[in-house]
């Protein structure tokens, strides 16, 4: 439901086709997510309620990598270092796993490729960028989230 109204009001259009349209896209996604297993891991108020802050965070983090993304792209050295990284995680849930993932792969420059049991396979555009990966500040932040 909160996808729905969050989907209406974002996109300003009330005409019948597109409310339509949305509300079979927000029963396809509640559908899907519902057949890969997504609601056997319910998240606590407690987690619901720091996602904010965990999102504000990121956004400082996906802009400061966009920054050094356009950095090394627009140098005309073109200094880029491609390398793929192994990443010991010390989050124990699912769920934290796949945040730290996606939260990795959504700051540019870096990509991640494999999940395995507590390790991540990230591709990363530079050095630099590899080494910022052992900063164990990403992994506090999602342990703060309470997923486990």
């Amino acid at each position: 439901m909160a996808l729905l109204v969050s989907w209406v009001l974002w996109s300003g259009i009330y005409k019948p086709l597109l409310l339509w349209l949305g509300l079979f896209s927000c029963l396809l996604s509640m559908w899907l997510a519902q057949r890969m297993g997504f609601f056997r891991h319910p998240m606590s108020l407690r987690s619901i309620l720091r996602l904010p802050a965990h999102w504000w965070w990121l956004l400082g983090e996906i802009i400061r990598s966009s920054l050094e993304v356009a950095r090394v792209v627009l140098s005309p050295s073109l200094p880029i270092s491609p390398t793929v990284v192994e990443l010991i995680t010390t989050e124990t849930t699912d769920v934290g796993k796949v945040i730290l993932g996606n939260s990795i792969t959504l700051s540019p420059g870096t990509v991640t490729i494999d999940v395995h049991e507590d390790c991540l396979l990230v591709h990363c555009l530079t050095q630099h960028s590899a080494s910022q990966l052992q900063d164990p500040e990403v992994q506090r932040r999602i342990a703060w989230l309470g997923l486990g």
